[in-house]
């Protein structure tokens, strides 16, 4: 029986393929998070839980925040995410946050690293060492309890700084 509601969301593949590129990354990473998708039905049908059909069609609803529970959880799980293609060209690279595509040949590391070294020797001090400590792999939460600063002035001066930084690249 679970079968047959597969292929029924199988042939909707494109479409989901298109709904997970609305969220910012490329179709390649949108066809894997639509195959992992795949999986995560098969294994609640196979409990049997029936929420992909809402009488005798598919719930769009369910399958949408599936797709988006994946996409949220790689972001959440993977900083830099490195993609092979299957045809073996060379290898890019995404950024976690906004998905950019760039080519390794493309970045000169060293002048890359000498304006992010300048830009943060230019920055007010406390930006500068709440990006540091953050970056360094501390969580901002952790961060915000040893420190008695708020969660959401850390998160945002990180952010903001991270932002600021992204575009000399």
């Amino acid at each position: 029986m679970y079968k047959d509601i597969l292929i029924l969301v199988a042939k909707k593949h494109n479409t989901w393929v298109d709904i997970v590129c609305t969220f910012g990354c490329s179709r390649e990473l949108a066809e894997d998070i639509t195959q992992e998708m795949y999986i995560k039905i098969q294994l609640q049908l196979e409990k049997g839980y029936l929420n992909i059909m809402y009488k005798d069609e598919i719930n769009y609803y369910y399958v949408f925040k599936t797709l988006k529970s994946l996409f949220i959880d790689l972001k959440r799980k993977n900083k830099d995410i490195t993609i092979i293609s299957i045809d073996g060209s060379v290898p890019y690279l995404r950024e976690k946050i906004f998905a950019q595509q760039i080519t390794e040949s493309d970045i000169d590391f060293d002048q890359t690293n000498k304006k992010i070294q300048n830009a943060l020797s230019k920055m007010y001090w406390y930006d500068k060492k709440v990006f540091e400590i953050i970056n360094s792999g501390e969580s901002i939460s952790e961060f915000s309890r040893k420190s008695n600063i708020k969660y959401y002035s850390l998160y945002w001066t990180y952010r903001k700084v991270k932002e600021k930084l992204i575009k000399l690249i």
